[in-house]
C-alpha cells in the first residue's frame, strides 16, 4: 500500500518545515520506523521517520527547500505499485500555468496597482489621502498594504519623489509604458548595496509571534533594582564546593523565580479567553539565542528541584538548543519564561510575553555601583529585572508582589539551598 510522506508538525508553531537532506534517495529501499530525512522547524532540527516500508518511489521537495505542514514531499509504495493517481493533484497544481488545448483563454488579471488604475476608485485612508495630496502622489499607483487592500500612511511614505513622478505622468494602465515611462523619467540613483536573506523558518516563526503578542496581549511592565552581593557569594561558595557543577546567575535567578511561583501561583497561569488557567505545574522556559533567531527550552516540574539540578538541566537543555537538538517536549509547554542578556552587558530590557503564557521576566547585568547602605555610600551589585504581564490575567499588584518576592530570595540567597 502506497504511503503518502507529508511535511509533519513538530511543534505547536510550526506551519512548515525545511529539507536539510533526505538521508535516503529515490529508488532505496526504507522500513517503518526508519529515518528517511532531516526537518528544520521554527524551534529545531528534527529527524523524520518512515511510518511504513516500500520503496522511496518519488520525492517531491528536494533538500534545501521549504514546504508548509501537511503538504506532500514524497511517495513511498512498492516498485510495481500505481502511484500516478495520488500524484496527480500535486501534478495538477504543478502544470496549471499550462492551459490545453481548445480551452478558452483566461481573462487576464491586472496586478493590485492597475486595477485601482482600472477601476476608478482607491481604498485609502484619510491621513494618506491628505498626505498623498500634500507630496502629489497619485494615489491610484500606490499599493496598499492595509486591511483588504486599504492605502495607509506607510504607503504613501515609501513612494519615492521619482516614483510619484513617474506614476502622475502615466497615461494608460498598459505595465510596458508604465516601465517604460518611469525609466524615462525616473533619474539615476546610486546603488544603497544590500542582500536579501531568505527567513529561516524560525525566524518566520519569531516575526508572526511577537508581532501577534505584541498586537493581541495587552502588556504592562514591572521594573525593580535587586542587591546581588549576597548572591555573588553563594556562587563563589559554590564554585569551591562543587567544582564540577558551573552555577551561573542565570541557574540562581531561576531557582528564585521557581520558588516564587510557588508562592504566588497567580503568576503561573494564561489567558484562554473565557477562563484564567492557573498551573499546577512549573514548566519555566529558558530564552536561548541562536544564530538566526531564539528559542526556549523547557525546564519541566521544576517546583520541587534543587539549584544543582536547575543548574545541570539548564546547561544541558542550552546546549542541545544550540546544537538544534532538542526533541519537542522540550521546547513546548512552557508556563513562565526568564531571558537573561546580562552576559552581553544590557543594564535593562523588556521582553515580549510568549503567548499563552501571562508573563516574562527579563534580567539585565550586574553592575557595581554607589548604593546607600545604613545611612552610608558603599559600592554594591545591582540588578535589574523587567516583568512583562499580560494585562488580562495579571493586575499590577499581582506582578508587584511577585516581583518584590523575587528581589527578596535573590537577597537573601540561602533560601535558594535549603
Amino acid at each position: 500500500m502506497a504511503i503518502s510522506v507529508v511535511m509533519p508538525r513538530l511543534s505547536d508553531t510550526m506551519e512548515e518545515g525545511k529539507i536539510l537532506r533526505w538521508l535516503k534517495k529515490e529508488g532505496d529501499r526504507v522500513e517503518g520506523g526508519e529515518i528517511i530525512a532531516e526537518i528544520q522547524t521554527d524551534k529545531a532540527d528534527i529527524e523524520m521517520e518512515a511510518f511504513g516500508s516500500g520503496i522511496l518511489r518519488k520525492i517531491l521537495v528536494g533538500a534545501g527547500q521549504s514546504a508548509p505542514v501537511g503538504h506532500l514531499i514524497g511517495m513511498i509504495a512498492e516498485e510495481d505499485e500505481d502511484i500516478s493517481t495520488l500524484l496527480a493533484p500535486v501534478a495538477g497544481i504543478a502544470g496549471q500555468a499550462a492551459k490545453p488545448a481548445g480551452a478558452a483563454a483566461p481573462v487576464p488579471v491586472l496586478p493590485p496597482v492597475l486595477q485601482a488604475v482600472a477601476t476608478g476608485r482607491v481604498k485609502a485612508s484619510p491621513l494618506a489621502k491628505r498626505l498623498a495630496q500634500a507630496q502629489g502622489i497619485d494615489l491610484s499607483l500606490v499599493k496598499g498594504s492595509g486591511p483588504g487592500g486599504r492605502v495607509i500612511r506607510r504607503d504613501v511614505d515609501a513612494m519615492t519623489p521619482s516614483a510619484a513622478a513617474a506614476g502622475q505622468r502615466a497615461p494608460s494602465i498598459s505595465p510596458p509604458l508604465i516601465a517604460e515611462r518611469a525609466g524615462a523619467i525616473a533619474p539615476a540613483t546610486p546603488s544603497l548595496g544590500f542582500e536579501d536573506r531568505e527567513l529561516s523558518p524560525m525566524r518566520r516563526a519569531i516575526a508572526k509571534r511577537v508581532a501577534q503578542s505584541m498586537a493581541t496581549v495587552p502588556h504592562f511592565y514591572l521594573t525593580v533594582e535587586a542587591a546581588m552581593d549576597k548572591a555573588t557569594e553563594l556562587r563563589e561558595a559554590m564554585q569551591v564546593q562543587t567544582p564540577d557543577l558551573k552555577v551561573t546567575f542565570t541557574d540562581i535567578i531561576i531557582k528564585a523565580v521557581v520558588i516564587a511561583l510557588g508562592r504566588h501561583p497567580t503568576m503561573n497561569v494564561s489567558f484562554t479567553g473565557e477562563r484564567i488557567r492557573v498551573y499546577s505545574q512549573i514548566n519555566l522556559g529558558i530564552a536561548v539565542a541562536l544564530d538566526d533567531g531564539l528559542i526556549n527550552p523547557v525546564l519541566r516540574d521544576c517546583g520541587g528541584k534543587s539549584l544543582a539540578q536547575i543548574a545541570r538541566e539548564t546547561k544541558s537543555v542550552a546546549e542541545r538548543a544550540k546544537a538544534r537538538k532538542l526533541k519537542p517536549e522540550e521546547y513546548t509547554g512552557a508556563t513562565f519564561t526568564v531571558s537573561n542578556l546580562g552576559m552581553y552587558e544590557i543594564e535593562e530590557f523588556t521582553a515580549i510575553i510568549n503567548p499563552p503564557e501571562a508573563a516574562i521576566l527579563a534580567i539585565g547585568r550586574i553592575l557595581s555601583k554607589p548604593v546607600v547602605v545604613n545611612g552610608a555610600v558603599q559600592i554594591g551589585q545591582r540588578m535589574r529585572m523587567t516583568l512583562s504581564c499580560d494585562h488580562r490575567a495579571v493586575d499590577g499588584v499581582t506582578g508587584a508582589t511577585f516581583l518584590q518576592e523575587v528581589k527578596w530570595l535573590l537577597e537573601h540567597p540561602f533560601h535558594l539551598v535549603l
